[in-house]
Formats: C-alpha cells, sequence, structure tokens
C-alpha cells in the first residue's frame, strides 16, 4: 500500500510539473510612475529579457486609456536608448525648446530596433493565432523590450498623479513552431489647407521570405479618413493588387484580422495609402505631435520558423514628391477602385455615425478640396 501511494504521488507532481510548465504567464510593461511634462512627451522605459531562454509572446492586452495615451508602441531593443528607468524618447523632447526636463532625452533603441505591438483609442486585446508568437530575448536580437508613451494631457499630472500605462503581456513557456513579426509602411510629407491629399508608400521584398499576414493596424491623426495595405504581385498588365487590410484610423487602433488568406514572398511589393481630408486652412505636415499627421500601415505576419523579415520598415517621401504613379513598377490602373474609400462596417464607421470632424464621406465636404496636379486624378 505504502508503495502505491508513493507511485500515486510522483505521478500526481508529475503531472503539476508538466502543467505548470504549459500555463500561460502574464509579463507586465508597464510606466514606472513616469510624469509627462508637456502634452505630446514621448516618454520610453526599458525592460531586460532572459538570455539565457526566449520568451514567447501570444498576445497584447492594453492597460491605459486613449485620455491619457495618445498611443503606445512596444519596440524590441539589442539595445535600450538609455540606461535611466525612464528617458525623454521622441523628437519633440529635442526640438520643443522647453527649458525644463525632468528626464534625459535618448532614442528608443541604441541598437537593433523592430516594432513589436501598437495601440491607440482605447483599442481592445491582441491575441495571436494558434502556434504563432513573438520570440523575444534568449539567443534573438531583442535583448529589451522598451515601451514608449506618447501623451495626449496633463490633467493627471498636475493633480499630482504619476502614469503606469502599458501592456500586459500573455507568454508562453514553451517553443511554438510559427513567429510573429511587424512591417510598418509610412510615409512623410504634407497637405495643402482644404486639399484631398493620398499618401503612398511601397518597397519589393527582396528577401528569401515567406510572410503570412494575419492582422494589420491603422493610424493616422485627426485628418485620416481611411488607410489601406495591399499585396502587389506581377508586373505590367498581368499586376495583381491584393487588399491585406483597409480601415479608418478614426476608429480603435489595435490589429484587427485580415479577411483574405495572402502570402508575401521575394519579388512581392507591399504598398499602402493614407487618404486625408485637410479641413484647415494651413498646411498640415507629417510629424510627432497630434496637430501633426501621420500615414502609417503595420502588417502583422507569421513566418514558419524564426528568420523574420530584416528590412521591416517601408517608408516614402509622401506627396508632393511621391505617389504611386511615380514608381514605374507599379501599375496604377490595377489599384483596386475602393483604396480610397471608406469602408463599411465593422471597418469604418456605421451608418449616420460621423467620421472625421462630422464628415460621413469623403465627397461631403462643403469645401470643395483642392487637389495638387501631379497626382493622378484618382476616383474617390
Amino acid at each position: 500500500m505504502a508503495n502505491l501511494l508513493s507511485i500515486i504521488i510522483s505521478l500526481s507532481s508529475l503531472i503539476l510539473l508538466i502543467t505548470a510548465e504549459d500555463t500561460a504567464n502574464t509579463l507586465n510593461i508597464l510606466m514606472p510612475d513616469a510624469r509627462a511634462e508637456h502634452v505630446d512627451d514621448y516618454l520610453c522605459t526599458a525592460y531586460t529579457m532572459d538570455e539565457n531562454q526566449p520568451t514567447y509572446i501570444t498576445a497584447f492586452n492594453p492597460s491605459a486609456t486613449s485620455k491619457d495615451a495618445h498611443h503606445i508602441l512596444l519596440f524590441g531593443c539589442t539595445e535600450p536608448g538609455s540606461d535611466e528607468k525612464i528617458w525623454n524618447c521622441g523628437e519633440m523632447s529635442h526640438s520643443n525648446g522647453h527649458s525644463k526636463q525632468r528626464y534625459e532625452t535618448g532614442p528608443t533603441c541604441k541598437s537593433g530596433s523592430t516594432i513589436v505591438y501598437a495601440w491607440a483609442l482605447d483599442a481592445d486585446k491582441t491575441e495571436l493565432p494558434k502556434d504563432v508568437a513573438f520570440k523575444v530575448g534568449g539567443s534573438t536580437s531583442v535583448k529589451y523590450l522598451v515601451l514608449q508613451v506618447h501623451y495626449a494631457n496633463m490633467e493627471k499630472f498636475e493633480a499630482g498623479e504619476t502614469d503606469r500605462s502599458g501592456l500586459i503581456l500573455t507568454t508562453s513557456p514553451k517553443p511554438l513552431p510559427k513567429t510573429a513579426g511587424v512591417m510598418l509602411l509610412a510615409t512623410d510629407g504634407d497637405m495643402e489647407p482644404h486639399s484631398l491629399e493620398v499618401f503612398e508608400v511601397a518597397c519589393e521584398i527582396e528577401q528569401d521570405i515567406v510572410m503570412h499576414p494575419f492582422a494589420f493596424r491603422t493610424h493616422a491623426h485627426k485628418l485620416g479618413l481611411v488607410n489601406s495595405g495591399y499585396r502587389v504581385r506581377g508586373d505590367d498588365d498581368n499586376q495583381e493588387w491584393t487588399e491585406i487590410g483597409r480601415r479608418s484610423p478614426q476608429l480603435p487602433q489595435m490589429f484587427y484580422p485580415t479577411e483574405r488568406d495572402v502570402t508575401i514572398k521575394q519579388g512581392d511589393r507591399v504598398a499602402a495609402v493614407c487618404t486625408m481630408f485637410n479641413s484647415q486652412s494651413h498646411t498640415v505636415k507629417i510629424g510627432s505631435t497630434g496637430n501633426d499627421e501621420m500615414c502609417n500601415f503595420y502588417m502583422m505576419y507569421w513566418v514558419d520558423g524564426d528568420h523574420l523579415l530584416e528590412d521591416d520598415v517601408c517608408t516614402s517621401p509622401g506627396p508632393p514628391s511621391y505617389y504611386f504613379a511615380h514608381d514605374r513598377s507599379l501599375n496604377i490602373d490595377k489599384i483596386p477602385s475602393d483604396a480610397f474609400r471608406i469602408p463599411p462596417p465593422p471597418n469604418g464607421p456605421a451608418p449616420g455615425e460621423p467620421i472625421q470632424g462630422g464628415h460621413h464621406m469623403m465627397m461631403q465636404h462643403k469645401t470643395k478640396p483642392h487637389r495638387r496636379q501631379n497626382r493622378r486624378q484618382y476616383v474617390f
């Protein structure tokens, strides 16, 4: 009887051990009681990853509100931008002329920067598909996770409070067969007063890789109407533009599942376009503050194994210097007719719901939009 009891206890211990090893854990990546001093401050904090074994991230749960944070970015870095607990890590910290700074300034990463996650506008939790995870720490180049928070207002700080905005990550202790990555497409440029403008960017995939996009995120500020992303395959009349995702950036900005099963391989191009209407009486440029604009399209993808895209940021000068029509490898007659149109729900506003300052659709602006003459005359 004693031997039988001993065997039962041993088996129970083994089962508990196996269960513990398979159980998901959480990792809190939060601002350590930060105190922003100005609207549009960008503050960063770094978390050291385990160098002895990798961490597998399977979900991102925001712990923030849009009242405090304009947006949050999570970067993977080989070296963080500072050894300080908190540091200023945005352009505004270098150029706004503030005479007083609580924190020292520095880049987000000193080396090995890659985007892991992005959040804005009270977006909900993001869970990765089965068998897919971001691999960080261990032998990877991501030795640190750096949290960047762009602050939207100063109310809580003026009341003497501190901030602990951030992300709660779900992690898996065991390796998963598919590794996740993020590709960012972004533009520079500007738009004239009372103008309808498109910000366009495209890059060829030169690496020997097969990517499977499974989620996308759009980002713009107050003037964005719709952001669209595409895989472009083939040349000339045989070129095909396949939508990866299309969404109004005025809706909550989390990663949303793609609706098509698309693969991207060497020789394909990835393109994105942001359609905006500048209803203001002055030129608006791409920049880092809430009064500037941004044209960003994030593509989250997985690969078999763990060899991710190395050149994971695609940029263009934007208007008026760059349009798709300037790129001879792109057949603009093949661009889908709905690329510049706000989609129906859930990726666009519900019927009757205003967007961008009360406008319902792009062609309802009372002021006739001015269009730059060196841009192809798209049909909106």
